[in-house]
């Protein structure tokens, strides 16, 4: 298939890469170019402007927030420009106004959108692992799941409405947060009463708290390991502000939210901005005397 990929950070140059290997013929596009010379290298084309790479029968984008993607779809230059029915699959974690401003805006332009965000990190882009959450219209949707295929494990589809993919995203990670500040806690208890961090995750992890979460982020506060990050701090608040967005919204009370989101200031005012989320871990061993 005929793909255009707008954003090659460290997920998006791991997601094309994939559609490459897989044979698709991928047209890529960067604010800064450098970073698209290896996917070259491997056969993509570059092109001059987000609308070139949208000349296609789709574009996919990854990008860190809904200014890039406000920036890249409806700039002179833009997907919107592009003059071509193409689908926009959206795979950032986006808000939902976001969401529903370009569903309209494609619509209007003749083209078709699909909230496409994905659970999983770095590594798991590389691996292939990744997990997709998408939504829009069906025929879009199915016409692009040789795509999701081509990159993720599993695919999970929606319904016809794209930010529902949007908020099961913010959802998700969400839930991520409070995983990461409880094994935090528990482990930090822990270890005042002496009892070794791979010790604590090791035995929950093998009886009553198995799973990839528990399992990928515990051994990460392990190992202390918040660089390179997988997702940076200053990432993970932009998320956990859109979470409180939509929960303002629609009138939901997340008092948890509001905890983890204190939890990641008071992270970012005492550590580097590029450290992952996960050290959040730090400031509560910090506020313990550790």
């Amino acid at each position: 298939m005929d793909v255009g990929f707008i954003g090659l950070g460290q997920m998006g140059s791991q997601i094309a890469g994939n559609l490459i290997e897989a044979g698709h013929r991928v047209t890529v596009w960067n604010r800064s170019a450098d970073k698209a010379a290896p996917l070259v290298a491997e056969g993509a084309s570059l092109a001059a402007t987000p609308a070139e790479a949208a000349r296609q029968p789709v574009v996919m984008s990854m990008l860190a927030d809904d200014r890039a993607l406000e920036a890249v779809a409806f700039g002179e230059d833009g997907i919107l420009a592009s003059g071509t029915p193409t689908i926009h699959v959206s795979m950032s974690t986006i808000s939902i106004a976001i969401a529903d401003r370009l569903a309209s805006a494609h619509r209007d332009a003749g083209q078709t959108f699909v909230s496409a965000p994905v659970f999983g990190r770095p590594l798991a882009a590389a691996a292939k692992k990744l997990f997709v959450v998408a939504a829009g219209p069906a025929e879009a949707v199915a016409i692009c799941q040789p795509l999701f295929d081509a990159v993720g494990q599993r695919s999970f589809n929606l319904g016809e409405t794209p930010n529902k993919a949007n908020i099961v995203k913010l959802s998700g990670n969400f839930l991520i947060m409070t995983v990461i500040e409880s094994l935090a806690e528990a482990m930090t208890l822990a270890g005042r009463y002496g009892v070794d961090k791979s010790m604590l995750l090791d035995t929950l992890t093998g009886s009553v708290f198995g799973g990839l979460i528990y399992e990928v982020y515990g051994k990460v506060l392990v190992e202390e390991k918040y660089e390179p990050a997988g997702f940076t701090l200053p990432l993970g608040f932009k998320d956990m502000s859109l979470v409180a967005e939509a929960a303002v919204a629609a009138g939901v009370p997340m008092p948890m939210l509001s905890l983890g989101r204190d939890r990641l200031i008071a992270t970012m005012a005492r550590e580097r901005p590029e450290l992952d989320w996960a050290s959040m871990a730090k400031t509560v061993e910090a506020n313990a005397g550790l």
